[in-house]
């Protein structure tokens, strides 16, 4: 008992390494906007974006928690390895990406590669039914903060007709501060969740729960901590492409996009959807981008970041997978 308890403390060790990650590789979601208009030096925005993925850990259910614990696959196909594979697909395809300068999804890196590890070990059957909602989202996120971050800017622009380009501009550099808060709480609230659910699912699946899947208090707060941790660090690289390549952005289109990503995020946590939050906000922007002319996005970028996308859930799957089948050819994983 007491290896299989070291084993499981260095796989929930892994987890928050992952999160980690997540925090950095997704904080320029948090960040992008409110850098790319040079409303906050990356250094404040950071800590600014650090601060309200750490709030996120009070006041909510666990939904998004509870669809990654049960919903993707069954239960009985988890065990420590497939948490241990799945964690390294996720972390390799999110470094590997990061290096690209791609804003990818750590979200679905972790769904890919808890995927590729559960189905090599015991088939294709043991995936749920909330897998389907999860893809259905990939095509529906990005799609709603498109709309979303379209209406609120021409709403906004409406609204301040016959007002100077100052005056606007003075407005909404508070205004973004307000909105960048809301969506890194958001960010807090769906991504921190998801690494909960790999925790929960492997203190579960190794009998440390008992017979009923819940979230301990100590893996809530810890994994909030980590995401936290890892926006402070930031992400430069995605940085520079969501905030300054896609489409140039004011402080009033900072604003809307992540009003936009800010309210798509917090309704689908609360539906119990873990989305993804680079998706979300990269169509947010597109959207905001797009009032002023098509052309003013920079669509080539889009494309690149489009292929990131498809391949995510896959290419995690991949490394996973292969992690999995190694790790049995050893004898270590059964």
């Amino acid at each position: 008992m007491s290896t299989d308890l070291a084993f499981v403390i260095f796989i929930i060790f892994i987890a928050l390494v992952f999160d980690f990650i997540n925090g950095f590789h997704d904080a320029a979601n948090s960040i992008a906007t409110v850098v790319g208009t040079r409303v906050l030096t990356p250094r404040k925005a950071v800590m600014w974006a650090a601060l309200f993925n750490f709030i996120a850990v009070y006041g909510f259910e666990l939904k998004v928690a509870a669809t990654i614990g049960k919903g993707i696959v069954s239960k009985d196909s988890v065990n420590p390895w497939v948490i241990l594979s799945a964690l390294i697909g996720a972390i390799i395809w999110d470094l590997f990406t990061w290096v690209l300068g791609l804003p990818t999804s750590s979200s679905h890196a972790l769904i890919g590669g808890l995927c590729g590890a559960a189905v090599t070990r015991a088939g294709f059957e043991v995936l749920q039914r909330g897998l389907i909602k999860v893809a259905a989202f990939i095509i529906i996120s990005p799609l709603v903060g498109l709309v979303l971050g379209f209406a609120i800017m021409v709403l906004v622009l409406n609204l301040c007709r016959g007002k100077t380009p100052y005056q606007v501009d003075r407005v909404f550099r508070v205004g973004q501060l307000v909105s960048s808060a809301a969506y890194s709480l958001g960010h807090g609230l769906n991504d921190a969740q998801k690494t909960m659910g790999i925790i929960a699912m492997l203190l579960f699946s190794g009998g440390y729960l008992g017979g009923d899947f819940h979230v301990p208090i100590w893996v809530r707060v810890s994994c909030h901590a980590a995401i936290a941790g890892g926006t402070l660090i930031g992400g430069w690289r995605i940085v520079r492409t969501m905030g300054m390549r896609i489409t140039k952005l004011k402080p009033v289109g900072g604003f809307c996009a992540e009003t936009a990503g800010a309210f798509s995020l917090i309704l689908n946590s609360l539906m119990g959807i873990p989305v993804s939050t680079t998706h979300t906000i990269t169509g947010a922007i597109v959207g905001v981008g797009s009032v002023n002319s098509v052309s003013a996005v920079r669509w080539g970028i889009a494309g690149r970041i489009l292929w990131a996308w498809v391949l995510t859930i896959p290419g995690a799957a991949i490394i996973a997978a292969l992690t999995w089948w190694a790790a049995s050819l050893l004898g270590w994983a059964t």
